[in-house]
């Protein structure tokens, strides 16, 4: 199952402070384990909102807000994409990470089999198809 690691933005991250090198260093030897155990499929950190936007939609109508967004706490600051058997062996490998606070969150990713009887076959078919051409583009 593939699961989606979401790092909350802080005050720190909001303000554009950057990690410093005994964190980076850190958070390397992890990213490296990860990468050994065949568990990390992506992984990044987030320039902070006040470099973002959003986009609304409603109906047709569709309004650009730019950034900085107020709420910290409902922000991301980076993500990981992870391969794993289950989610308790997500939360097993992020129990790991050299994180001193915060709240990371966890999500499993829908996959196509999620949707049901509303996948058509054609729909599978261009699903997979897009997959391979994001493969090969990388």
């Amino acid at each position: 199952m593939r699961v989606m690691v979401l790092v909350k933005a802080n005050e720190d991250s909001e303000a554009a402070t950057l990690p410093t090198r005994e964190d980076l260093v850190a958070m390397t030897r992890f990213n490296e384990e990860l990468v050994r155990a065949g568990v990390m499929l992506a992984g990044e950190g987030l320039h902070p909102s006040s470099r973002g936007k959003r986009v609304r939609f409603d109906g047709e109508q569709r309004t650009v807000i730019d950034g900085p967004f107020t709420e910290t706490k409902e922000l991301i600051a980076g993500f990981w994409l992870w391969q794993v058997s289950s989610l308790d062996e997500a939360v097993e490998w992020l129990k790991r990470a050299p994180f001193r606070e915060g709240e990371v969150e966890i999500r499993p990713v829908m996959e196509t089999e999620d949707f049901g009887e509303a996948v058509t076959p054609e729909i599978r078919e261009a699903e997979e198809r897009m997959r391979a051409q994001i493969e090969r583009r990388q």
